[in-house]
């Protein structure tokens, strides 16, 4: 029945890194900056869980739209690097998702432009159903044409037993829970981090521990709730857990959720107990964060079970 074991459905972006060194948060309108490094790398939620997954010996395709352009062309030789087939069979007359990521040595987040484009346009006439023959279904943030495929996606895919792991973003959690109510419901795995979570909930509570059970209650039966380098709480099978990442010198930010959360679906998909695969996405995005680029340092299950070793990270069930 099934003949692959992920699809990642989202964006692919080319993204523009700038490194400054003065504080981020320091800059004012007509400051002139100089920026002491540029990297340019693909990035985006499909492209970004697609390589973290294959990476780890994970089957993964794919399912994102891009333009006719250069910014394509670059992303699809990235993808090369990786095995990583795109089963989206048409390109859009708009331009290819950019975004411009600044960041300081002296400040530990970022600040990100995007430019939404091609991928908002993905149609149902874009892929065929006999493609869609995943084990689970990866849900990438998606935007306006591509969000309501996304849900007609998710709903066929359900009926025929596909698992669901839905990672949307900050504007899209922005939505709320009437509108996302139909992924929700056909989810398996929701992993967000804090601020997500409570902008999805519309409420005020601090607590990772009550929104974890809030947001379960909504469907999914497992929920993950990440907070940078603080405090990570999940909620599985009747039992909170928590586990605190440990600190290590972060170069950047970006790509860090979905190497995070690509460690945990290969985790589980190889087996692993969820002690494990939570440890797996841990040293997956602490190895991303220590450097530029969202694919940069993306490890093996080989590598990320020496990491483990070496971290030896706690995570603790809490006693209902």
């Amino acid at each position: 029945m099934f003949t692959y074991d992920v699809l990642c459905v989202g964006s692919a972006v080319v993204d523009t890194f700038f490194t400054v060194d003065q504080r981020v948060s320091s800059v004012k309108m007509g400051d002139k900056v100089l920026v002491s490094s540029v990297e340019k790398h693909s990035g985006g939620s499909a492209t970004n869980a697609g390589a973290a997954l294959k990476k780890l010996g994970v089957k993964t395709r794919i399912l994102t739209k891009m333009g006719e352009d250069h910014d394509a062309e670059f992303i699809n030789k990235e993808l090369q690097k990786y095995s990583l087939q795109n089963i989206c069979l048409h390109n859009s007359k708009r331009n290819t998702d950019t975004a411009v990521i600044i960041s300081s040595t002296k400040e530990r987040d970022r600040v990100i432009y995007v430019h939404k484009g091609a991928s908002e346009d993905l149609t149902i006439y874009d892929f065929v159903k006999k493609q869609l023959k995943a084990r689970w279904i990866y849900m990438g943030s998606l935007m306006e044409t591509s969000l309501k495929t996304g849900k007609k996606l998710v709903k066929y895919a359900h009926g025929k037993k596909t698992k669901i792991l839905f990672n949307p973003s900050l504007y899209l959690a922005k939505k709320g829970v009437p509108y996302l109510r139909p992924i929700l419901k056909a989810t398996e795995i929701l992993v967000l981090n804090k601020k997500e979570a409570q902008t999805l909930v519309n409420g005020t509570t601090n607590s990772s521990d009550t929104l974890v059970k809030k947001l379960h209650k909504l469907g999914p039966q497992t929920v993950v709730i990440t907070n940078g380098a603080k405090k990570m709480v999940a909620y599985h099978e009747g039992q909170v857990y928590s586990l605190l990442p440990p600190d290590v010198k972060v170069v950047h930010t970006a790509g860090a959720g979905d190497a995070f959360t690509a460690g945990l679906l290969a985790g589980l998909i190889k087996k692993y107990s969820f002690e494990d695969a939570l440890q797996l996405g841990v040293v997956n995005s602490l190895s991303v964060v220590q450097h530029i680029g969202t694919k940069h340092k993306l490890l093996t299950e080989k590598e990320a079970q020496q990491k483990i070793q070496r971290y030896k990270i706690k995570v603790h069930k809490h006693v209902r």
